[in-house]
């Protein structure tokens, strides 16, 4: 089975008890669901099967194209460690980079020092600057791509751990509690990216 072919994760088959809720709505959550796992599926094996650098770079730029919003509306719903809810996260956090570059760079220059393991999985150049951190995002997307897609959710997972330890890292006052929610959010979503890249391993030994 080709790795456009291959089903990288499992999703669930049993109806959730929120489901009934969106039924009386008319919306079928599984139909939703189905939708989510089959145009992520299509965009990974499009990418995985063409071989084009042209389709591979139009698919990293995905959210210029089609726009944020209707990322989020294929995708952004579905639980961290499935396939679409994973390529989501991936494009939130270049999203991020692009829209937010000091900030961006700021935490990995609070973060790095205490995170050098996890620096060097995610590359970051040194010093951690606008540029360096967009190419980075740009080559984990391309690796979902054109590459190992294990490895490019670990790089996206390191990314996130530097970037949850510089938001945890004290400044001269206290840190504010959103701030800290920000942190616990971004090591929840390395810690599912992670497992993400984990299970993607296991289910390409079959």
């Amino acid at each position: 089975m080709s790795d456009g072919q291959r089903r990288p994760f499992h999703r669930p088959t049993l109806r959730p008890p929120e489901a009934l809720d969106a039924a009386a709505d008319g919306v079928d959550p599984l139909d939703v669901a189905d939708a989510a796992h089959r145009t992520a599926q299509l965009v990974v094996g499009r990418g995985r099967d063409s071989g084009d650098p042209q389709v591979t770079d139009r698919l990293v730029n995905l959210v210029s194209e089609v726009g944020l919003a209707t990322v989020a509306q294929m995708w952004a719903d579905r639980p961290a460690r499935t396939l679409p809810g994973a390529l989501w996260r991936l494009y939130l956090l270049h999203e991020w980079v692009l829209r937010q570059p000091e900030e961006v760079g700021r935490l990995f220059t609070l973060g790095r020092s205490h995170t050098e393991v996890w620096s060097a999985v995610a590359g970051v150049a040194e010093p951690p600057d606008p540029q360096a951190l967009r190419r980075l995002t740009e080559e984990i997307l391309t690796g979902v791509f054109d590459g190992d897609l294990g490895l490019a959710l670990e790089r996206a997972s390191a990314f996130c751990h530097v970037a949850a330890v510089g938001l945890a890292e004290p400044g001269p006052g206290e840190i504010p509690a959103e701030q800290v929610r920000r942190a616990a959010r971004m090591r929840d979503t390395a810690d599912d990216l992670l497992a993400s890249a984990r299970l993607w391993r296991r289910e390409s030994l079959h």
